[in-house]
């Protein structure tokens, strides 16, 4: 008798670190927890690939976390057609002592069925197998909790499915049952199979399934509930991919090619990951292999018919069941209907039409014959009731250049561009470039330069590539091809790493045309400081690029240099900043730009945001909100939601920061743009008013979507963010490492204005905390003469700050405590809650340390109430464990006033009973730096082992004063 293959163990008991929730799903464990502890029977259900297995998975993890008995079934597609494999898989993986019970004729029967599940029938006892197996069940659940999970119930065996529907009808509650499936679709000539899947290893992995036959009911379909697992949203894709370590940055592209579906992530995350050279839009994604592969699974149930109706909602610009009848498909409404019970399309009340996964339609074109998809854009072009969109699909059903054609698809184009679908408009230009017959070899080159530029307004790089790749291919002018090259770089967005060539070509193609020049040292003087970290470089072509615009009156690329000039002089400490940004300023208002990014106009908001002029920042903010959101290019809205949380979250203002932080996330996910500046943001405004931990993976997720663009900005950006969280959180020793790479790669940026990027108060106090007062007091001795010089008033609050820490540190904490109030009253007066709060948590430590109770409780609750006014739960949360956890009691005489806060942390652990390796490991040091520590704990409290070490910790404590 040949085993069967099964895999129908029980799960280990893991910890519970080993149960994290799958991204995304924590939700919906918690509800799947819910059903099983209250009606005790589920199913999980959805499309092959959303993860279905991950989350089954996951609900047995913690059911085993909690020291129940777990039981895992997942037949493969084969195992369907042998009687009783599914039931004697189960019986073999209980525990042996289940059985000892069973009378006689049950554990022969059993054993028989374990024994020879794929031989005939003869010699088994059909009702002393349903006893026995009902009897092995109740018994594992009278020793405690069980749960059965069935991965992909439709391939339990008729025979297995009717044992244990008799057995499960007898079971007691504490027997629960999940069940997995995927629905096996049914529609109109023959669309009825599906790939039934085994959900694995983060809902990647799966084989197909030949068999479209319903599964056999294990239960009365009333006695379960049925939970759907749902696509995950663009955010969670994200984390997903930062989870199997594929690149972020394409978070918003791959979603939209996924719908959602992990599996299809993972595979469209690894196709980008393979791919050689730069991919900037979802039109461009390279969908090869595994990818490729996935979508034809899903879209092989389709029938002809059913494909037939599909091709044309993928070639349809605005898709719907009656456009699709129209263009000869007169049973489209059922051919979509089943289309959608196959989880490819969702259908709306009005019959509009979109697909599940972007990767879909185009795998669909991508598989169609180029004969099949004309006839398809022939038979669209003469239904559908926009002149543009038919002009379109006349274009594209044919191959023949045709200059009439050309000239009717350009004056779309034109028509789309006043209408504002900038994409619809760069895909005509290029289409009418494309339709222009070769003798009109002067009027294509002009068109393809024109299809470039409108790609670079629609960020669409692919089409800007393909126009610039045909462009260059021919005799083009100079002039003409650096215009083509400008285009390829402005649809680039963060990443510039990989663009060296294009730069270098296109100042050659520029030569002698100062206008162009100009162009091209602007893009250049963008590229030196984003990709290579260098501001000098960055600043000298931005003075060039400004006199030669000015050279030949190009009033818009000159407030665009000069607006750069003033960028870079801000970050060089330069003292003419403010004065050459006016400048542009006022070049820009008689320029009227169509838009806010990279403008002087939006510099002018963030040089207040720099200085925390924050009201002005914000007020001019919302002053633009609703022209950007109006009729406003995505890019700008992004721009315009990402500075206002940055703004709200230094005023304190949590939910606004929060809110604005997560629409500029949203609307980068949905544009398909690089998340790394929104998931800054967005850090921020979690460390304000949501959560320390989810501030720290946002800001981590930055930290690698700016490293995989090139980004140095963000780069740095995102880990301050990071290590000030660490910091907050007590995590020092990673806050120190965290910190003194924004350290390091501010220095190699040449950085001297302390103001936009406030990471030396933070050093400062984790160096600190680590026991390094002396280069904790250099760091701020540096930066506080830069800091007066430029006039950062705010940022001497923060130096203050740290340096009254310093003080408390050198033993000197009556100075701290008055330089610690009196900045908090300053912090205030500026309107920045949560560094006053921030001031009144470490004056209420130090008057702690100094055993004065009664004024550190006053501070305390003085920072307490700042933080519940602003909204920041996090730092609330700080007031109200923070003294508990990090500082132990005083001693007698004040002793411990004398230890830094590194000191009294390893002294605490020490008094507790901790080894010198375990207080290493704890406070990620070397066993020798706690040695040496100890020694001066020892000299400090004047003790000399150990035990008088606990005993000084734990004396009672004198009368406050």
């Amino acid at each position: 008798m040949r085993s069967t293959p099964y895999r129908s163990t029980p799960v280990g008991r893991p910890g519970p670190s080993d149960s994290p929730a799958p991204v995304g799903r924590a939700e919906l464990l918690a509800r799947l927890d819910r059903v099983l502890h209250g009606r005790g029977r589920a199913v999980l259900t959805g499309p092959a690939g959303i993860g279905k297995t991950e989350v089954a998975r996951a609900a047995a993890a913690r059911a085993a976390c909690r020291g129940e008995t777990v039981l895992w079934l997942a037949p493969q597609p084969a195992d369907r057609d042998i009687a009783g494999a599914a039931a004697a898989a189960l019986m073999a993986s209980v525990p042996p002592s289940a059985l000892d019970g069973l009378p006689g004729p049950q554990r022969d029967a059993v054993a028989v069925l374990c024994r020879e599940a794929a031989a005939p029938e003869e010699g088994r006892d059909p009702v002393a197998l349903r006893l026995g197996v009902a009897r092995v069940l109740r018994t594992l659940a009278e020793r405690g909790p069980v749960l059965l999970v069935v991965d992909d119930a439709r391939r339990t065996d008729a025979d297995s499915a009717d044992l244990l529907r008799f057995a499960l009808h007898l079971a007691p509650p504490a027997l629960r049952v999940l069940a997995v499936e995927t629905p096996a679709p049914q529609g109109p000539e023959g669309v009825g199979t599906d790939d039934g899947e085994g959900d694995g290893a983060g809902g990647e992995e799966g084989a197909a399934d030949e068999d479209g036959a319903g599964a056999p009911a294990l239960w009365v379909p009333s006695e379960a509930d049925v939970l759907l697992v749902p696509p995950l949203h663009a955010d969670e894709i994200a984390e997903l991919l930062v989870h199997h370590r594929l690149p972020s940055r394409m978070a918003g592209r791959i979603h939209r090619a996924s719908g959602g579906n992990p599996r299809l992530a993972l595979a469209v995350g690894r196709s980008v990951a393979d791919a050689r050279g730069p991919v900037h839009h979802a039109e461009a994604l390279p969908l090869s292999g595994r990818a490729r592969d996935l979508a034809r699974g899903m879209l092989a149930p389709a029938s002809p018919a059913v494909r037939a109706a599909l091709l044309l909602g993928a070639l349809a610009l605005r898709p719907t069941a009656a456009l699709i009848r129209r263009a000869g498909r007169p049973a489209a409404e059922a051919e979509l209907a089943a289309a959608e019970r196959a989880g490819l399309v969702t259908l709306t009340e009005d019959g509009a039409v979109a697909f599940t996964a972007g990767l879909l339609p185009s795998t669909l074109v991508h598989d169609t014959c180029w004969t099949t998809r004309t006839r398809a854009h022939a038979a669209l072009a003469g239904v559908v009731d926009d002149p543009v969109e038919a002009v379109r699909h006349r274009a594209l059903a044919t191959d023949a250049p045709d200059e009439d054609l050309a000239a009717e698809v350009a004056r779309a184009a034109d028509t789309a561009r006043r209408r504002g679908d900038s994409a619809l408009a760069a895909e005509l230009a290029l289409l009418a470039a494309e339709s222009t017959p070769g003798h009109l070899g002067r009027r294509r080159l002009a068109r393809l330069v024109d299809a470039a530029q409108e790609a670079a307004r629609a960020a669409r790089a692919d089409l800007a590539t393909r126009a610039a790749a045909d462009l260059l291919a021919r005799d083009a002018a100079p002039a003409d091809r650096a215009r083509a090259r400008l285009a390829v770089l402005d649809t680039a967005g963060q990443g510039l790493t990989d663009l060296d060539e294009t730069y270098v070509h296109a100042m050659e193609d520029s030569e002698g045309d100062p206008g162009l020049r100009a162009g091209v040292l602007l893009r250049l003087a963008v590229k030196y400081v984003l990709a290579d970290g260098d501001p000098v470089r960055s600043r000298a072509a931005a003075v060039e690029s400004a006199a030669l615009a000015a050279s030949v009156g190009d009033r818009h690329t000159a407030a665009q240099a000069l607006t750069q000039q003033a960028r870079m002089d801000r970050v060089l400490g330069a003292p003419d900043a403010e004065r050459t940004l006016a400048e542009a300023r006022a070049l820009e208002m008689t320029d009227r730009p169509l838009g806010i990014r990279n403008t002087a106009q939006i510099l002018t908001i963030r040089h207040a945001l720099f200085d925390d002029r924050l009201a002005e920042a914000r007020d001019q903010l919302y002053a633009l909100l609703p022209l950007v959101e109006r009729r406003g290019p995505v890019e700008d809205a992004i721009e315009l939601f990402r500075t206002l949380a940055e703004v709200e979250s230094r005023r304190g203002q949590c939910a606004a920061a929060l809110a604005h932080a997560e629409r500029s996330l949203a609307l980068t996910l949905e544009a398909g743009l690089s998340p790394g500046p929104a998931w800054y943001a967005l850090a921020l405004a979690e460390a304000a008013g949501g959560s320390f931990a989810r501030a720290a993976s946002y800001a981590r997720r930055s930290a690698q979507a700016s490293e995989e663009e090139g980004d140095h900005v963000f780069l740095s950006r995102s880990l301050y963010a990071l290590g000030r969280v660490q910091l907050l959180t007590g995590d020092v020793a990673a806050a120190v490492e965290t910190l003194r790479r924004v350290r390091d790669n501010e220095s190699a940026q040449c950085t001297v204005d302390p103001s936009m990027l406030r990471w030396h108060e933070e050093l400062a106090e984790a160096l600190l905390a680590s026991d390094a007062l002396e280069e904790a007091q250099a760091l701020l001795a540096d930066v506080g003469p830069v800091a007066e010089r430029l006039g950062r008033t705010t940022v001497l609050l923060g130096c203050d700050r740290a340096y009254a820490l310093c003080l408390a540190a050198s033993g000197r904490t009556e100075e701290a405590v008055g330089l610690l109030a009196e900045t908090a009253d300053r912090f205030a007066a500026h309107g920045l809650v949560l560094e006053q709060g921030r001031c009144l948590v470490a004056l209420a430590r130090v008057e702690r340390r100094r055993r004065r109770r009664s004024a550190a409780h006053q501070a305390m609750q003085a920072a307490a109430a700042v933080f519940e006014r602003a909204g920041a739960l996090p730092w609330l949360a700080l007031t109200a464990d923070g003294p508990a956890r990090t500082d132990p009691a005083p001693a007698a005489g004040g002793a411990l006033s004398r230890l830094t806060e590194a000191e009294l942390h390893l002294a605490r652990l020490v008094g507790e009973g901790a080894s010198n390796q375990e207080a290493a490991a704890r406070l990620y040091l070397s066993v020798k730096t706690v040695e040496a520590r100890l020694t001066r704990i020892y000299q400090k409290l004047d003790v000399r082992s150990r035990a008088q070490l606990a005993s000084a910790l734990n004396a009672p404590a004198g009368s406050d004063r």
